[in-house]
């Protein structure tokens, strides 16, 4: 296959995943509205294109990795009125099924096949290609591009009709949310009863009660080190206002859920937004009025 692909949105993930792929031989044309992470990943091998509509135009793959709706449907629009010849495009994004659904309509209008592709990971698994892609839609655009998914992921999943890629990374961002709060609690559980945070996590972390969240997350808690960030704490919170929606549209009871909202909310009213989300363990301390 043609080894070129265009990736619109540059940032934590947008950005990992350019360098993953120009790493294996892909020409990559990127493009994003801040013109430092443009210039940045230009120095790594990434053209850099005019817009999303001369992205669409010299790449037959399209990939979205942005930050809110109004972004990707922006996106869509723009590459629906480029002028360019039927592409794949591959939403990469956590957003609501119909945000999903409405950019959808508008690349198949223009002629263009959409897939809902949502990705398992932080961004630093998105460096060392560990992330899981939850791909669905049109099957054999699937089975075409799977060299290209396992060239900046390690396992594609092919969850069958459009929409299905977002309701499992629901299920899976319902998990991480909670284990992250979890592991916070047991981090400062441990502090406070005297214990060294780096064997709790020596400990604890290959044991019954270790997770990937715990193995990712614990020792940024015990460190106290949340920048850069892998997951910034204002980009997660908006990740679980979709998945509550989501949840109370079935009528799913989510009490866990919930009582870990509560917690990243009073993050964010501390002023960790632009921190990751393993800054919930500050949180933690500050409810019990704990000092390192």
């Amino acid at each position: 296959m043609d080894k070129t692909v265009g990736i619109i949105g540059l940032g934590i993930m947008g950005g990992a995943i350019s360098r993953n792929l120009a790493e294996r031989g892909w020409t990559v044309i990127g493009y994003d509205i801040d013109r430092a992470k443009c210039d940045a990943l230009a120095s790594a091998g990434i053209q850099i294109a005019d817009s999303p509509a001369d992205a669409a135009r010299r790449a037959p793959v399209i990939m979205t990795s942005l930050p809110s709706p109004r972004a990707v449907l922006a996106v869509a629009e723009d590459i629906a009125g480029s002028g360019a010849p039927p592409r794949i495009v591959v939403e990469l994004s956590t957003l609501s099924l119909a945000d999903k659904l409405s950019f959808a309509a508008t690349l198949e209008a223009a002629g263009h096949t959409p897939l809902d592709c949502p990705l398992s990971g932080t961004g630093s698994q998105a460096e060392n290609r560990d992330l899981v892609i939850y791909a669905s839609g049109d099957s054999a655009a699937i089975a075409r591009l799977e060299p290209l998914f396992l060239d900046f992921g390690k396992k594609l999943a092919d969850l069958g009709v459009y929409g299905n890629g977002s309701r499992m990374k629901f299920v899976a961002n319902y998990l991480v949310a909670i284990n992250n709060v979890a592991t916070a609690e047991a981090m400062v559980l441990g502090m406070q009863a005297g214990l060294d945070p780096r064997q709790v996590i020596e400990v604890v972390g290959p044991g019954a009660a270790g997770s990937r969240i715990f193995e990712l997350r614990a020792p940024m808690m015990a460190e106290d080190r949340y920048a850069p960030p892998t997951m910034r704490m204002s980009t997660w919170k908006k990740d679980m206002s979709i998945i509550g929606e989501f949840a109370d549209g079935l009528g799913c009871p989510t009490p866990l859920f919930s009582a870990s909202n509560e917690v990243y909310e009073k993050g964010l009213a501390m002023d960790l937004g632009d921190l990751d989300t393993a800054s919930v363990c500050r949180v933690i301390e500050a409810m019990g009025g704990f000092k390192r």
